[in-house]
């Protein structure tokens, strides 16, 4: 397995190692994934998420060769924005989901790419496939990233640069964070307010012990991860998207720029076009279990006593929603907030709900 330039500071903190994404990462630390998690949403949890994907895209025309890819419009990106999109197939599913922000060099071109770890291989190739003459894209794999996420966060990090406080949400710049260079951006995949932080490999530690020693900050992992981010109702690819998904299906229509919704021209527009006119055969909802058994991935979803409309695609228990939560496809007539449902659970039925998303408010800044 690959290692992060924070894997020896990981073990130094006690966390627990696994496999995730050809990745040695940390699922938890001693405190525990319960402990984690509420700490997020009290205070300021930092997370390693270097195993992730970044690229710059460099040249002029670099926005509108990206949106020969995706429904998002790129060309409309300001310098100093990011924003969440989506790669779509041929066929209308979901290539992979990724974060670009438009970098504002002047004289030429300059995106910013993110997406996920178990994709990336395949989508450079994908983007460097696409690339005309005059735009390069340039892979980062001698940078880490670094997410400090909570109502504290911002806070914490603006103790060791000025400006940073001042980010709108989803807005990016470079700082000078604790000597070490910084892009950076106001975003994050737990629900609450944060940083997304891309540094240099070699000052990575140094980074992130910075920002540990600041108070309210503690290290979490993957477990807490993953209930925070399902809390808030956001998808992971490979379970909740994939190139079997369409965006209409998984409620991401709001990813699709209007000018592209005039234009039809990106990948898969004409199954996208029909579901938006005629309906998705079934759509991601929110579903809340009754009691506190939890329904994991692949769990078969019921109507009550009735036939199979759907799976569940993630799940868990939800600490700060204090019970158990998850995220699934049912058949579109029945997608209705509060259509009682059952969930076999190991053969057992299980009385749920459909709920709406997030389980526990955003707390984005704006």
């Amino acid at each position: 397995m690959s290692e992060t330039p924070l894997a020896a500071l990981h073990r130094e903190l006690g966390g627990r190692m696994v496999p995730f994404a050809g990745y040695a990462m940390p699922v938890q630390y001693p405190a525990g994934i319960m402990a984690e998690h509420l700490h997020c949403r009290a205070a300021a949890a930092l997370f390693d998420v270097s195993h992730m994907g970044q690229a710059e895209l460099v040249g002029d025309g670099a926005a509108a060769a990206l949106e020969a890819l995706t429904p998002s419009d790129v060309q409309a990106l300001k310098p100093g924005r990011q924003r969440y999109a989506l790669l779509t197939t041929m066929a209308g599913g979901i290539f992979d989901d990724f974060m670009v922000a438009n970098l504002g060099a002047q004289g030429t071109e300059r995106l910013f790419l993110v997406v996920n770890a178990s994709r990336k291989a395949e989508d450079f190739a994908l983007i460097q496939a696409a690339l005309p003459a005059g735009v390069r894209l340039r892979t980062l794999p001698d940078r880490a990233l670094i997410a400090l996420q909570g109502p504290q966060a911002v806070a914490a990090i603006s103790t060791l640069a000025s400006g940073i406080a001042a980010l709108p949400f989803m807005g990016i710049g470079a700082f000078d964070v604790a000597g070490v260079p910084a892009l950076v951006s106001r975003s994050g995949y737990t629900g609450e307010d944060g940083v997304e932080v891309s540094v240099p490999a070699e000052g990575a530690e140094r980074f992130a012990r910075a920002l540990l020693a600041l108070p309210g900050v503690q290290p979490a992992g993957l477990g807490a991860r993953d209930s925070l981010r399902l809390e808030a109702g956001l998808c992971l690819y490979g379970n909740d998207i994939d190139e079997t998904t369409s965006p209409v299906e998984a409620n991401l229509v709001w990813t699709i720029g209007k000018r592209r919704r005039t234009e039809w021209n990106f990948p898969g527009a004409e199954r996208v076009r029909d579901e938006l006119d005629n309906g998705a055969k079934r759509l991601r909802v929110g579903i809340r279990p009754e009691g506190r058994q939890p329904a994991r991935a692949h769990t078969p979803v019921h109507l009550p006593g009735g036939a199979a409309i759907g799976e569940v695609t993630s799940g868990g228990f939800g600490p700060s929603a204090n019970g158990p939560v998850a995220m699934g496809y049912v058949a579109r007539e029945h997608a209705a907030d509060g259509t009682s449902l059952e969930l076999m659970v190991r053969g057992k039925p299980l009385a749920a709900r459909v709920a709406p998303l997030p389980f526990t408010p955003h707390r984005y800044v704006r």
